[in-house]
């Protein structure tokens, strides 16, 4: 069986919900970096949520539906704020 390779979209800068979008047309998930945390579903809602790091980096080639570890700022509108986190 061969396996299908894609390659990692760059997501860092987006909204969450956008880049989980992104990162699904380009066949990878995202993920938690913290195999032991919540999934970072969980970590990304209620609220804006924006993609600050990411792991493999983009442009690195993988299996298809393989996970990419992000961290996530809180964007909180009325002080300008972000909050971490993961």
């Amino acid at each position: 069986m061969t396996r299908e390779i894609v390659t990692v979209p760059d997501v860092v800068g987006l909204p969450f919900h956008i880049g989980r979008d992104l990162a699904s047309e380009a066949g990878v998930t995202l993920a938690n970096p913290d195999p032991d945390g919540p999934p970072i579903s969980g970590l990304a809602w209620p609220g804006l949520f924006y993609i600050t790091s990411q792991s493999p980096a983009p442009g690195t080639r993988v299996e298809r539906w393989d996970s990419v570890g992000i961290e996530v700022e809180e964007y909180r509108g009325d002080d300008g704020v972000f909050t971490r986190g993961s």
